[in-house]
């Protein structure tokens, strides 16, 4: 019985491994495109105000 309750306590454990990394992995999915408008905005923030106050 231990050698099963053991088995049963690892496959749980491995499955909500795999849970939060498929929920990680679909947050960084569906945020990529807002991320990456948001990293091209900053960039153009930064290159463009210097260039505007010199």
């Amino acid at each position: 019985m231990v050698a099963i309750d053991n088995m049963v306590e690892d496959i749980r454990y491995k499955s909500q491994i795999l849970a939060r990394t498929n929920k990680i992995d679909s947050a960084v999915t569906s945020m990529g495109l807002v991320g990456f408008g948001l990293g091209l905005l900053t960039a153009l923030i930064l290159i463009v105000v210097p260039v505007l106050l010199r």
